[in-house]
């Protein structure tokens, strides 16, 4: 028992001291990431709270969790206006970009990393989403103005492109394990049949939860539980199934976020909360899972793998999804230096390490320092960049900045 009130109060230390973080770090100007996973690496096993987290199976679930809820509240603040102006870029930036990047990370880790290239490519996978949380949580907290299709770009793409970095992690951990039976037909099959599934069912829960909103006569506090419990339904259901869940959540939320009903209220506000508490669960379980003092050597080659992604690999993904929908360079040079990554890529790495995957500890631990460096070049100067390439916003992105 006294084992258990321990494991409570240190929880309930851990939500205070994240509060106060997210605080901090709006005040400073600094990422909301960065100040989180600090508070799990002081609070970790290097650190002065000396807990001792190591359970990775247990960190996949939180993760787990935590993503089909942010998705889903990603899905709800995703506006029409977004889904108008910038679907499809954002679709081609989720889908062929991620595999350009990946495929760029890969071929620079190859050469001067001297990985595989199933090492490099699964480098490359992990590395490339990027971040509803940090996307959304940036734009907002920079204040800068932006073109609808840019705002709408970013924000989609960031809810996106989760599916697509998870289908390539796994299959790239499958050919590590199994050379031999690994079939790239096969693969592709199974792509089409995760993400049509993953749709079909977002979908088609989201219109669902639509009618039980508008029929169900239930006390109105207790509509958010029904989507909460509807959320990690589809998620784990679609899964089980061989779906994609993060797709699934992702569209349910889309599909509720845009039609009236009568939960719209509670459910948004109850979400944005949700959200946060995900967002924070997340961060500070990844801060706990890591371990500081096997970080310096991995600094050099975690710096290039940052540099190449930054100047490279984002603008060539951004510069050949883009150019074809008649973007202005302003624009994709904006796109290109806001693709920030998160908890997401960190997330992912867990996977080769619950799959055996020699090089897996290595993999967690340089996309850490990765995150760290990509976040905390890019997102303090998002303000700056847009001035300095002259964006301003239009339309109904600027109605609803305003609005919020």
């Amino acid at each position: 028992m006294a084992t258990i009130d321990q494991i409570i109060l240190a929880a309930g230390v851990l939500s205070l001291l994240a509060v106060f973080a997210g605080v901090a770090s709006v005040r400073l100007g600094a990422p909301l990431l960065l100040g989180l996973i600090a508070v799990g690496m002081l609070a970790g096993q290097d650190g002065p709270g000396a807990i001792q987290f190591n359970n990775f199976y247990t960190g996949y679930l939180i993760g787990s969790v935590s993503l089909a809820v942010i998705l889903f509240q990603g899905g709800v603040a995703t506006e029409r206006w977004m889904l108008k102006s910038a679907l499809w870029p954002a679709v081609c930036l989720a889908t062929a970009g991620v595999a350009v990047s990946a495929l760029v990370v890969a071929a620079a880790a190859r050469l001067v990393l001297g990985l595989t290239w199933p090492e490099g490519l699964l480098l490359g996978a992990t590395v490339a989403p990027t971040d509803a949380a940090a996307v959304s949580v940036q734009l907002r907290v920079s204040g800068v103005g932006l073109p609808a299709r840019v705002v709408g770009a970013l924000e989609l793409e960031s809810g996106l492109n989760d599916p697509m970095s998870v289908f390539l992690t796994l299959a790239l951990v499958e050919l590590m394990r199994r050379p031999g039976t690994f079939s790239a037909g096969a693969e592709a099959l199974r792509f089409l049949r995760e993400m049509g599934a993953g749709a079909a069912i977002g979908l088609g829960c989201g219109y669902l939860l639509l009618r039980v909103f508008r029929r169900l006569r239930i006390v109105r506090s207790a509509l958010p539980l029904l989507a909460l419990g509807c959320t990690l339904t589809v998620f784990g259901g679609a899964q089980i199934v061989g779906a994609s869940g993060f797709l699934a959540s992702y569209l349910t939320g889309v599909v509720v976020g845009n039609h009236e009903h009568p939960a719209a209220k509670p459910v948004t506000r109850f979400f944005e909360t949700v959200g946060w508490l995900a967002q924070n669960s997340l961060f500070l379980m990844l801060g706990l899972l890591i371990t500081p003092h096997r970080l310096p050597p991995l600094l050099e080659p975690a710096a290039f793998v940052s540099a190449v992604l930054i100047v490279l690999a984002r603008p060539l993904a951004v510069l050949l999804c883009l150019l074809p929908f008649g973007w202005r360079w302003r624009e994709m040079a904006f796109v290109a230096w806001a693709g920030l990554r998160g908890g997401v890529p960190i997330y992912l790495t867990i996977i080769p390490l619950l799959e055996g995957v020699a090089a897996g500890q290595r993999l967690f631990e340089i996309v850490f320092v990765v995150v760290i460096i990509s976040v905390a070049a890019q997102a303090p100067t998002l303000g700056a960049v847009a001035r300095l390439l002259g964006l301003r916003a239009d339309g109904e992105a600027g109605a609803s900045r305003a609005a919020t």
